[in-house]
């Protein structure tokens, strides 16, 4: 039995800064391999550095919807980082209307260039939505999405039951974990097994019980063992259906021994 973080961010401060230990609390904790996400260009070659560095390290490839400023992918520059052998992703990609205000023209074109880029490269999206839910859908319906995940899900049922009407997986954070949460908790308990995944969003967003220190990709145990409860499933149960999902989904990522 293992878990996978299904993303993370190991080019921060906090976390790269002391790789090492990380991975070794990964190690201490079953948690075999993580998904290590680009949210900028810069940020792409870090996490891709990352990646080919270590064998359990993936990398994606995007631009994230609240960096408005931020030098932006080509669908050509997207489409090619996608056949490097450690990029099992695009994204983070999606829309933000808590952060970004006004004429957001521009984070709908990123997010349609993502798509596309995902459907050309035939890798799978990964979808963050915040007070944008039913743009979110909308555009993933209208340039026809064939795969991928929402990330760190905060929404409610239905929106989970549209994500999952796509062909979509919803994965899950420490954010489920928090008393104030109910809506994700129900959620969580919503989605069907074939299509729930875990992740951290380190080093934001640590569960209960480590709310409020720095988060990382260890911390998806905790996370894991809330949920497989929620469930009403066994921590070994959700590691193991948790881990066949992401494998199924990203699977440019081979499996662990």
């Amino acid at each position: 039995m293992y878990l996978i973080d299904s993303h993370c961010h190991l080019n921060f401060d906090s976390l790269s800064s002391r790789l090492p230990e990380v991975f070794a609390n990964m190690a201490e904790n079953q948690v075999r391999q993580a998904l290590a996400i680009s949210v900028s260009k810069q940020s792409f070659a870090e996490v891709l550095a990352i990646a080919e560095a270590n064998a359990h390290i993936f990398a994606t490839v995007g631009i994230h919807p609240d960096r408005e400023d931020a030098e932006e992918f080509t669908l050509e520059e997207l489409v090619r980082h996608a056949q490097h052998p450690k990029v099992a992703g695009i994204g983070e990609t999606g829309l933000d209307y808590h952060w970004c205000k006004g004429d957001l023209a521009w984070q709908h074109r990123r997010f349609a260039c993502h798509i596309l880029a995902a459907n050309q490269s035939g890798l799978p999206l990964v979808v963050h939505t915040r007070d944008a839910a039913a743009d979110t859908m909308r555009l993933l319906r209208e340039h026809q999405a064939h795969a991928g995940v929402i990330h760190c899900f905060t929404e409610n049922v239905e929106v989970a039951k549209a994500a999952l009407d796509l062909g979509f997986y919803i994965s899950f954070s420490g954010i489920v974990t928090f008393k104030n949460a109910p809506d994700i908790q129900a959620a969580a308990k919503y989605v069907p097994a074939d299509r729930i995944l875990l992740e951290t969003d380190a080093p934001f967003l640590a569960p209960v019980p480590k709310r409020g220190k720095p988060n990382e990709p260890a911390y998806v145990k905790h996370t894991a063992d809330f949920v497989a409860q929620l469930r009403g499933e066994t921590p070994e149960r959700i590691a193991e259906t948790t881990t066949e999902n992401f494998y199924r989904l990203f699977n440019k990522v081979p499996r662990t021994a």
